[in-house]
């Protein structure tokens, strides 16, 4: 990949995201994210939605499109949800170099959460009371914007165990496995000091940490062939760069 191409792509973009943000008003946030600084990856933003800032983390989807290296699909007119409960729906066009090389991605987030509102009152007032449900269909992921990417990871971890709805202590080995195995597909390892982190979020030792890691990589290694190869950042381990 040529970092000079890289650079010259995200400095491109900087007037477009300060331009289309200008131009949407305060409901609208536009982050320019430069995947080979994994730990700091917002490059450009433009509006506030999220409170971050340049050099700021990722999130949960940032990570996810990390992990997939060069067979990132773009991500359109999805919905999350802020922890402080704001509604966002959001685009990641994923930014490539002549080569097809990922090394970043664009993003636009809307705040829709006035507009939800207006949509349940207007349900209200036409007798339809379900109607944002019907609308809504699934539950909105939460996801968790932060400059500190150690935020990032903490929320993984815990999202993950309450899915389980059992902590640590309680799970037994073939859980933990599982458990390291979603954290593995979240991309949440491409971090660097990810490892010490997670093993200090669940009071283990980073030893039984890695070997549970370990133990889920080996297990990857040794499915049937078939599947597809790609190219991914992955492949660089946990404390790896991009």
């Amino acid at each position: 990949m040529s970092s000079s191409e890289a650079d010259l792509i995200i400095a491109a973009l900087r007037p477009v995201a300060e331009g289309l943000a200008a131009t949407l008003g305060r409901s609208c946030e536009v982050v320019v994210h430069d995947f080979r600084r994994p730990e700091g990856s917002v490059a450009v933003i433009a509006g506030d939605l999220t409170g971050r800032t340049v050099g700021g983390a990722m999130s949960q989807i940032g990570m996810d499109l990390l992990r997939q290296g060069d067979a990132a699909p773009d991500r359109l007119n999805y919905v999350t949800r802020t922890p402080s409960g704001r509604m966002l729906k959001s685009s990641t066009v994923v930014l490539r170099t002549s080569d097809g090389t990922a090394f970043g991605a664009f993003c636009v987030n809307l705040d829709i959460t006035a507009l939800r509102q207006v949509h349940e009152l207007v349900g209200d007032l036409v007798g339809v009371g379900d109607l944002a449900a019907v609308a809504a269909g699934a539950a909105v992921p939460t996801t968790t914007f932060s400059n500190d990417v150690d935020d990032v990871v903490d929320a993984a971890v815990d999202g993950l165990q309450l899915a389980q709805g059992k902590q640590w202590a309680d799970l037994d080995r073939a859980e933990r496995i599982a458990l390291f195995a979603r954290l593995e597909a979240t991309g949440v390892f491409a971090m660097r000091r990810a490892v010490p982190r997670v093993a200090a979020r669940l009071g283990i030792s980073r030893a039984s940490a890695y070997a549970y890691l370990s133990d889920v990589r080996k297990q990857a290694q040794a499915e049937p062939a078939g599947r597809t190869s790609r190219k991914s950042h992955t492949s660089l381990g946990e404390g790896g760069s991009v």
